[in-house]
């Protein structure tokens, strides 16, 4: 069949129509949706921010009044820890993140959490999760990943990646790996730009690649791609749209053969100078089978990019066969989907997790009555979103400081005849919890410091206790470990 001959049919806008996951606002879908997948649309991504997710019992109407008009993909990123979208969003999440399973460094614990998570997920009628991050994390100061990846060892994060899938999977639903090639040694957010890479084919294959190829092995259904850029690879084109990268990179070298779908296509470091429709065609071209437009994407980019995707068909410059590859891909998935079996849910998994992955120097002083808890601010990135994180809800009286100058001396006098706890989230990233903590620490050196991000930047504290992680499983554990429940 010719392209002139799918034109005619009609084929082509149907084929385009697979390849896209829009979003859309509220609770309920809208009916540009319904008549999107009855027309054939690949499916929708939900987002927490954008009002989809009011209540597990309100997402599992919405995905019911969705598979009446097709089949779709429902996607969701729901990593856990502080990425989370099922009711996390509000509370925190049950389950903690990849940093603190990898602190356990217990596969098990690992599979039974993302099989827990899993199995809420199919509950409420998602069926292809954003996860997990496998991302190789050695860089400090890394504004998007940090906790989000099992940590700075390719191999443990390796193992970790294919418990991750395999717990993800035996519950019914999708995986995704992601930020293929990986997202973990950069200091740029792909939000905001395009992260480099500065990494060749050889230090690939030894650090970012390692977690890939252990969830290929483990037969993770799909993988995600980043929006970045690779000189030695994809001579400065962002991975997502690179054909070096997916078809080179992921299929012919990493041998993969599953669905690839791509980040969010509204972030800079995707469609920044090109726009969305744009974006959409070259990743197309380039091997992706499953296009994520974001969060703000409704029916006019949708449309937009429908158009753009038929007309490179038709001037030869995106080849029909493509689509076709990319339908048989999700038509493969759907099929996988269809014959998977469900699972229980596990939430012991989480708190387990949280508690075991507390670490802690020094030894608690002997306190009269409850301490002053103050919780530094700190700024979230677009991924986390303002999610809530801390120990105020085991202290009614907790404060919150900025760390401007002059502030402990407020705190200072509020703990008087108090034990003292403050509790940052990643201090290497923010001068001014270092400075409030130090200065609470030289008038205080019973004060106990509590990090709920990555434990890079340590203070001389008598206590330190690290959490690897703000959910609220890893918050629970902290209070618990602190006697304040």
């Amino acid at each position: 069949m010719t392209a002139d001959d799918i034109a005619t049919t009609g084929e082509i806008a149907r084929l385009a129509r697979g390849t896209l996951l829009p979003s859309f606002p509220g609770a309920s879908a809208p009916r540009w949706v319904l008549d999107e997948l009855e027309a054939g649309l690949g499916g929708v991504t939900l987002f927490a921010l954008t009002g989809n997710v009011p209540s597990p019992e309100s997402l599992a109407a919405l995905t019911a009044q969705m598979r009446k008009a097709g089949d779709p993909f429902v996607t969701i990123d729901e990593e856990g820890g502080d990425v989370t979208r099922l009711g996390g969003h509000a509370t925190g999440s049950p389950y903690p993140g990849n940093a603190a399973l990898g602190a356990v460094d217990d596969p098990e614990l690992t599979r039974r959490v993302y099989r827990s998570l899993g199995a809420e997920l199919a509950e409420v009628g998602v069926n292809l999760n954003f996860a997990p991050s496998v991302d190789v994390n050695t860089a400090d100061d890394n504004p998007v990943i940090g906790t989000r990846s099992f940590g700075a060892d390719p191999e443990l994060v390796a193992r970790h990646a294919a418990a991750a899938v395999t717990g993800t999977q035996e519950a019914g639903v999708a995986a995704c790996c992601k930020h293929f090639p990986g997202h973990g040694a950069t200091v740029e957010d792909s939000h905001l730009g395009v992260p480099i890479v500065d990494a060749g084919l050889e230090l690939l294959d030894r650090r970012e690649l390692v977690p890939f190829r252990a969830a290929i092995a483990a037969g993770t259904r799909a993988v995600m791609t980043g929006h970045l850029n690779l000189p030695a690879i994809t001579g400065g084109v962002p991975a997502t749209l690179s054909r070096a990268a997916i078809t080179g990179l992921l299929r012919e070298h990493l041998g993969y053969e599953g669905v690839i779908v791509t980040d969010a296509l509204d972030m800079q470091g995707a469609s920044g100078a090109i726009g969305i429709p744009e974006a959409s065609v070259r990743s197309l071209i380039a091997g992706a089978d499953l296009l994520c437009l974001g969060p703000n994407e409704h029916a006019e980019t949708l449309r937009a990019t429908l158009d753009a995707i038929e007309e490179a068909v038709r001037t030869g410059r995106l080849p029909a066969a493509r689509l076709h590859d990319a339908a048989e891909r999700t038509r493969r998935l759907r099929a996988w989907l269809a014959g998977s079996s469900p699972a229980a849910v596990d939430r012991a998994a989480g708190l387990e997790g949280a508690r075991r992955a507390v670490r802690v120097t020094g030894a608690l002083p002997g306190w009269n009555g409850a301490p002053l808890v103050v919780e530094a601010e700190a700024t979230g990135n677009i991924a986390v979103g303002p999610t809530p994180w801390g120990l105020h809800p085991w202290a009614p009286d907790a404060v919150r400081a900025a760390g401007a100058p002059g502030e402990a001396e407020g705190v200072l006098e509020r703990a008087r005849g108090r034990g003292l706890v403050v509790v940052l989230r990643d201090a290497h990233r923010h001068a001014a919890q270092r400075a409030l903590t130090n200065a609470l620490l030289t008038a205080r050196p019973d004060t106990v410091v509590v990090e709920m991000g990555l434990p890079v930047w340590r203070p001389g504290a008598a206590v330190y206790l690290a959490t690897y992680g703000a959910a609220a499983a890893n918050a629970q554990a902290a209070a618990e470990f602190l006697g304040l429940c």
